[in-house]
């Protein structure tokens, strides 16, 4: 064959391909939400600006409207902009999408846990973890004691700054986690021990890496990118060594578990395991009873019971600590807010008692604050995906099984008509003419339905007892002129 021939032979060949991939194209998305057309391989990732994916799926909303589809490689993603869609996503059909779109660089949770398990398990998993919770006080009186007892070491280890500027990062970060490792491990860290900096560094780490555009294009494209060197290697390293962590606790618990007196979340977790009959009254024994039903489930194993331990660390420690850290720096540019709030607390709490949860009640600015900081700092504006758990008609559009969905949060906590100015930092947006406390129904910062997030009342619990304690006793003063603080997300 002369070179003519090969290359129109090529040229045959290549549009027929092309031919092929329009035609599937179009007759698989015949009866999806409308969106760009995708490029074969890469799908519409060159229409994403990929340092602010929230952003470009405003823009494509605009122009698509609140439902639409995108290709991220060869992954279908169906995009819910907006509280209504979002809120039907997440509530009218729940049962639908309760699937948990995945997340390559946990892949070695291999479908264990809660957070990012999409597996056989993961109802029954996550249906004990809150009974267990539950019975340990999750936001009730049982926490508030614990956040409570660990208020004086935060307030100590900022008095040793002694004024002198320092970084918040692991100062800050080491109250929240102390205060789930209790609830997991009957366990209190010194503020400068090895190992929570350790596991705080690991913490912050990935809550950065997840949000990193080569993150997203290896997500998306893990056969192609997971054999070079790159941030996700560093992801996943992370990932497994907190599950050596939690795992190694989980097998102290084991060897010292005594069935008549759990300690705590881990010891319940392997009395499931192990299926030991109950011997104690009271909550624990109506726990027991409850979970009968669900011994048969293969998901009671040290696996499984480590990437719970190691989900509920991370997202109990991480999510509460970042927010408490940039609700600092917002403080720090509105001063005027800051007083305020000093004025609250003066007149409510005084400069000696522990701050409670029942002085929300009469303080109803710090309430708003502690709501605004958690809109504004805009932690997970994406959402953790979800994904179709079924064929599903949405909106008069067929979502078939397997389908990636992104409910963005976003698009509610920025919603220009519940929050006038959204883009700016306002306590008023959570206040009504009298001044007291107004609810938000587009206040979804813990999202919402099946995988709402389990610890959403021991994080608003902890922000506000945090918050109010720290500004209690400390007078925050930036280096800088506070119009020249830049909020600018990292």
């Amino acid at each position: 064959m002369t070179a003519l021939g090969v290359t129109v032979a090529l040229l045959v060949w290549g549009t027929a391909l092309l031919c092929a991939f329009l035609w599937k194209q179009m007759y698989s998305s015949r009866k999806l939400p409308p969106g760009p057309f995708p490029l074969p391989i890469v799908g519409n990732v060159f229409q994403l600006e990929l340092n602010d994916v929230p952003k470009s799926f405003a823009r494509l909303a605009e122009r698509f409207g609140p439902v639409f589809t995108l290709y991220l490689g060869s992954n279908r993603v169906v995009v819910l902009h907006g509280y209504q869609a979002v809120k039907e996503v997440l509530l009218q059909h729940k049962n639908e999408f309760s699937g948990r779109g995945e997340i390559h660089a946990y892949r070695v949770h291999k479908n264990q846990g809660i957070t990012f398990n999409n597996g056989p398990t993961w109802k029954e998993t996550r249906r004990s973890s809150l009974t267990i919770l539950r019975d340990f006080g999750m936001g009730k009186e049982g926490n508030e004691a614990r956040i409570q007892r660990e208020i004086p070491f935060l307030l100590e280890a900022l008095r040793k700054t002694e004024g002198q500027p320092f970084d918040p990062t692991f100062v800050v970060g080491c109250a929240p986690c102390n205060v789930i490792a209790d609830i997991l491990f009957r366990k209190h860290f010194d503020y400068e021990d090895r190992t929570c900096l350790r596991l705080q560094t690991l913490f912050n780490d990935n809550l950065y890496l997840l949000s990193t555009p080569w993150l997203l294009l290896h997500n998306n494209f893990p056969s192609f990118l997971n054999y070079l060197p790159g941030s996700h290697r560093k992801l996943m390293k992370n990932v497994s060594e907190l599950k050596d962590y939690a795992l190694a606790r989980v097998k102290e618990h084991r060897q010292s578990l005594d069935p008549s007196c759990p300690r705590d979340f881990s010891d319940r977790l392997l009395m499931e395991m192990e299926k030991v009959p109950c011997t104690v009254p009271g909550k624990l024994s109506a726990w027991c009873s409850e979970m009968e039903k669900y011994k048969a489930e293969p998901g009671y194993n040290l696996d499984n019971i480590a990437a719970t331990v190691a989900d509920l660390f991370f997202a109990g420690s991480v999510t509460t600590s970042a927010t408490l850290k940039y609700g600092l720096l917002v403080l720090m540019k509105h001063p005027e807010v800051e007083e305020k709030l000093h004025e609250e607390i003066d007149r409510v709490i005084g400069p000696h008692r522990i701050p409670s949860i029942k002085d929300k009640l009469e303080m109803p600015y710090m309430d708003a604050v502690v709501h605004e900081i958690q809109r504004f700092v805009n932690l997970l504006p994406s959402n953790l995906n979800h994904e179709a758990t079924q064929d599903t008609v949405f909106r008069g559009y067929v979502i078939p099984k397997g389908t990636t969905l992104i409910p963005t949060l976003d698009s509610v906590l920025f919603d220009n008509k519940e929050f006038p100015d959204p883009d700016k930092f306002k306590p008023e947006h959570f206040l009504d003419e009298k001044g007291k406390f107004k609810h938000s129904d587009y206040f979804k910062a813990f999202s919402a339905g099946k995988r709402v997030c389990v610890g959403e009342g021991l994080a608003r619990m902890e922000l506000f007892l945090f918050f109010t304690a720290i500004l209690q006793h400390f007078s925050l003063k930036s280096l800088v002129d506070p119009k020249d603080i830049d909020l600018t997300p990292s």
